[in-house]
């Protein structure tokens, strides 16, 4: 039924253009397809160009072959009409369908038409929590926040203390087993015992952790319906003096490890020193850099006891939660996207200690990280199919192991595209609102990486992350390490932090191009089992390699 169509689009029509050359009367003859797909300016240069064409009827020949195009295409849409006419009164054609489809281009071409956006609840709870933070019931809803961390507190002490009293059971039963081995009992039978024991603990893991999962839900639940409750409440009432009152830290929750905290932080201070640097090229840009030692989960986790100076850090990093101020940490891992080992297990088990009551908790992130990665790796290896062909063939046994487990980070082999990292949003630490999973290997423990190694170009790219998405402080492992061990001599924590105090100056010089040029604050950390010697030490590296600003004195003589 389209034959009709198909022929007026593959219609060709003669052009004829006539002028006058001299004594010489001349005849232009061009075909052209109908519709013209080319561009008439074009056409008519191809043609001034192909058939030398005098220049003083350049201008006629224009306007004569838009006139000509302009009628013949007029032409063909009122033929093209009467058809469609045609068929619509013989009946060929639904009216109603007809119209329907009209209607519904009509309906989507024209933004009157548009159906509105419907309101996100993430969004919308944002809004309200951003709101009531910087709102007289601030302290409120640190109590209840407060609250529910002492009692997701409590509740993993009680599973920790059930789990330790079974594994001391266990331990018992099976001295017992192996006292009898070779009298009474048989390997066979230890074997049972040890089977039994280990589906024991798994039974009793997975109770834990289904209700651990159960009551997190129900927080975050039922404190989402308290913000917008009491949103609600304090827009039809000014007086918020009463809604304070409704929650308060239990004196009982504070008083158990208040005193042992305190002497805890007094037999491991904490070490900081910070500075004031300028840094540009034309236009100078103030940062703040800080040399920090202490354990990197400190700045993650919560403490049960009431100090001013924790409130005080919790109520900071409530009130930059939705704002463009915000706080990342730098963590190194392996190239396992799970929390099963390691730091990454000791992280995870901080971030289960408070319910996040505004994003994923940290192993759904987890698995939505392992769906891109896999989803990045099927991307990849299309592109480079040749490259890993020949890793199969003649590679070495690690990139095969990488090649067997799509779901892997690399961890890089001294290549700047395998520097990878992966990020995590919280609510529920300290001092941190984002978490930089950045994937190293067993070299950033040597004493020969450069500034090219995976590792220092991981920094860049999480500094230029931190560019674009408004993370204005963010803290660094200083050594690449979070751990102190033997081969790491004084030489070779100053040889790393000079590297790292350089390169990190010129990723900070770039965030010029990258932002604009907007104040930052740094902060490098070291271990805490660093000694305090070698802490002055970094300190007095650090304004050698950086511009601090100082004050300067200046005296005239009369």
């Amino acid at each position: 039924k389209y034959s009709l169509f198909r022929y007026f689009c593959h219609r060709f029509k003669e052009f004829v253009f006539e002028f006058r050359a001299g004594k010489y009367n001349c005849i232009l003859k061009v075909p052209l397809q109908f519709p013209v797909q080319v561009n008439i300016s074009d056409l008519h240069g191809r043609l001034m160009l192909l058939h030398k064409i005098p220049c003083y009827v350049e201008n006629e020949l224009k306007s004569t072959l838009s006139s000509f195009i302009e009628k013949e295409t007029t032409l063909d849409y009122d033929k093209e009409a009467e058809v469609a006419l045609q068929r619509l009164t013989t009946g060929d054609v639904d009216v109603n369908q007809l119209a329907s489809a009209w209607a519904r281009s009509y309906a989507e071409s024209t933004l009157e038409h548009a159906r509105p956006e419907e309101p996100s609840w993430d969004e919308d709870f944002a809004d309200v929590y951003h709101e009531l933070i910087h709102s007289p019931a601030s302290e409120t809803l640190l109590n209840l926040e407060h609250n529910y961390f002492v009692s997701i507190s409590e509740l993993i002490s009680e599973r920790d203390m059930e789990i330790k009293k079974l594994q001391e059971r266990q331990a018992a039963e099976m001295d017992k087993v192996m006292h009898e081995l070779g009298n009474t009992l048989s390997d066979h039978d230890v074997n049972a015992v040890a089977s039994h024991h280990f589906d024991a603990q798994q039974v009793l893991e997975n109770k834990w952790t289904s209700e651990l999962m159960q009551v997190t839900c129900i927080q975050k639940k039922e404190y989402q319906d308290w913000v917008v409750k009491l949103h609600q409440d304090l827009q039809k009432s000014n007086n918020s003096s009463k809604i304070n009152e409704e929650i308060k830290v239990q004196p009982s929750q504070l008083s158990e490890e208040a005193d042992s905290g305190a002497r805890m932080f007094e037999e491991q201070p904490q070490l900081e020193e910070s500075f004031t640097i300028h840094l540009g090229a034309q236009l100078k840009t103030m940062h703040n850099l800080r040399l920090v030692r202490a354990d990197v989960l400190d700045f993650c986790k919560h403490r049960r006891h009431g100090s001013s100076g924790a409130k005080l850090r919790r109520l900071q990093t409530a009130l930059s939660l939705y704002s463009s101020s915000l706080c990342g940490l730098v963590l190194l891992v392996d190239n396992r996207v799970n929390s099963y080992s390691g730091i990454k297990r000791d992280f995870a088990t901080v971030a289960k200690e408070c319910t996040d009551f505004h994003f994923s908790c940290l192993e759904k992130q987890l698995e939505e990280v392992q769906q891109v990665l896999l989803y990045a790796r099927v991307q990849r290896s299309s592109k480079q199919k040749e490259q890993f062909e020949i890793q199969k063939n003649g590679g070495d046994d690690k990139s095969k192991s990488v090649e067997r487990n799509p779901s892997n980070i690399l961890p890089g082999n001294g290549c700047t595209l395998n520097s990878e990292f992966y990020v995590s949003r919280h609510s529920n630490l300290s001092e941190v609102h984002v978490v930089f999973h950045l994937c190293v290997d067993d070299n950033v423990r040597s004493g020969n990486i450069t500034a090219r190694d995976p590792a220092i170009m991981g920094l860049r790219n999480i500094l230029k992350v931190c560019c674009t998405h408004d993370v204005t402080t963010v803290t660094v492992p200083l050594l690449l390490v979070h751990d102190m061990s033997e081969e790491m001599t004084i030489p070779w924590c100053l040889k790393r932090a000079e590297l790292v105090f350089k390169c990190v100056k010129g990723f900070m010089m770039e965030m010029v191009s990258w932002d604009g040029g907007i104040s930052r604050t740094v902060q490098f950390l070291v271990p805490k089992s660093i000694s305090e010697e070698m802490f002055y030490q970094l300190s007095n590296m650090l304004p050698q390699i950086f511009r601090v600003s100082s004050t300067l004195t200046l005296t005239s003589k009369h």
